[in-house]
């Protein structure tokens, strides 16, 4: 994908690498038996098949050695079968004689994993007790490493890195969230600043699973994880590809994903026939699965916007879904499965005329406003109106949503309000 070259040591070899981290190897799905039609076994082997995606890219590009900045697995193995599977992965690179370098992470930490399994000889797991060193005279590299001891690390491991070996490559391999990021536990924080204290040229960080380059002098770089499990977790993922030569670093993101998680928006202001709004979703699909079709694509769809759709929604509820999924059928050249499909429409009806007037309606619509505007007096009014049928419904009917969360109470109300004044509309009620 991009190609960066900067300055490096002046190392007496040149060698290539692949930086990943953030495997998740069998991480658990959990839900997906509520999909109807839902690829279940495709996507809970994804995690393996992007491992083996990974292999292939070493053993095709000839690369040197892995860097695998933790967090392997999702915490201790249900069984042998994954310690296993990621053995046999390793096995194959050693025939190649690609050496494997791994820190662990949270997840993987030592005591963490209470199966054990006896690697082969070409990987090496950096110590959970102090910082290591391996150092490779014939590339002219020193990888430092240090494996978290237990899951709950909250110091700075940084300082405890040794400085940089003098004429060498020096790669620092470490999981920490930096100086944090959303969505992710603080484990092992450092910054920018304590990292060029080491005085290192590269520096592979795993934790994080959305890809980004940190700094460029030294490269500091979050590969992401190798394998997106969920929609929130979107976009291309897979590996660093890094080449040093005669003193220059290039590298070079590999997409190694086999299921692509994406969330769409497709806007529907002023669409107001259906055969209009399956034209721009099959136009927005297209253009999201563009050039990507050698994977499964994973999508949630949002469709936004004022239109008279919603009135045909509320007349018949699923016509927009089924339209959605109708939609992807007709994109050639890529495999679509809809996650799901989330309607964020509103009615093209005045609806401050309408608040304006002395009826019925006028009255629900303030007390909407009321509600909307004191989320205690929303809380209050859906336990008394809803009892104990919030608390009871099935989780497939609850979706995502946690409805306990004044923010996901709103949406619900104005959902319900928007379905009243579209049926309403269709009754010809409004006019």
């Amino acid at each position: 994908m991009d190609t960066v070259v900067t300055s490096a040591a002046d190392t007496p070899g040149s060698f290539r690498f692949l930086h990943a981290a953030d495997l998740h190897i069998d991480s658990p799905l959990r839900g997906l038996s509520r999909y109807a039609g839902a690829p279940v076994e495709r996507l809970r082997n994804a995690t393996r098949r992007a491992l083996e995606n990974l292999v292939d890219l070493a053993l095709a590009e000839g690369v040197h050695f892995v860097l695998l900045a933790g967090d392997l697995y999702d915490r201790d193995w249900p069984d042998f079968h994954t310690g296993l599977f990621f053995r046999a992965q390793m096995v194959r690179l050693g025939r190649a004689d690609i050496a494997v370098y791994i820190v662990q992470g949270n997840h993987d930490a030592q005591g963490t994993i209470t199966r054990e399994l006896v690697l082969p000889d070409n990987v090496k797991i950096f110590s959970s007790r102090k910082a290591e060193t391996v150092q490779i005279d014939a590339l002219g590299v020193a990888i430092h490493g240090h494996s978290f001891p237990q899951r709950e690390v909250p110091e700075d491991l940084v300082p405890h890195y040794p400085v940089a070996v003098p004429g060498l490559f020096n790669i620092g391999l470490l999981h920490t969230s930096l100086t944090g990021a959303s969505g992710h536990d603080t484990y092992a924080p450092t910054n920018i600043a304590t990292l060029k204290t080491r005085g290192y040229d590269y520096w592979a960080l795993g934790h994080v699973h959305t890809r980004a380059v940190e700094c460029e002098s030294p490269r500091v770089v979050f590969p992401g994880n190798l394998q997106g499990r969920h929609a929130n977790e979107t976009g291309p993922k897979g590996c660093e590809l890094v080449t040093v030569t005669g003193g220059q670093m290039e590298a070079r993101f590999m997409p190694l994903d086999v299921v692509r998680w994406q969330q769409i928006t497709v806007p529907l202001d002023g669409v107001d026939s259906l055969a209009q709004a399956s034209q721009t979703i099959t136009a927005a699909l297209a253009h999201a699965t563009l050039g990507a079709g050698d994977r499964l694509h994973a999508l949630r769809i949002h469709l936004t916007g004022r239109t008279a759709l919603h009135t045909t929604e509320a007349e018949q509820p699923g016509t927009l879904e089924a339209a959605v999924h109708a939609s992807a059928q007709d994109v050639a050249g890529a495999e679509l499965w809809i996650e799901q499909v989330q309607l964020q429409l509103s009615s093209p009806i005045d609806r401050a005329a309408l608040a304006q007037g002395d009826d019925a309606v006028a009255e629900l619509l303030r007390l909407v406003d009321d509600l909307a505007a004191d989320p205690a007096a929303l809380a209050a009014w859906t336990a008394q109106a809803c009892g104990d049928v919030l608390h009871k419904l099935p989780a497939e009917a609850k979706g995502d949503g946690n409805w306990a969360d004044p923010d996901t109470l709103k949406a619900l109300l104005m959902d319900a309000e928007s379905t009243l004044l579209a049926r309403l509309a269709g009754s010809g009620s409004t006019a």
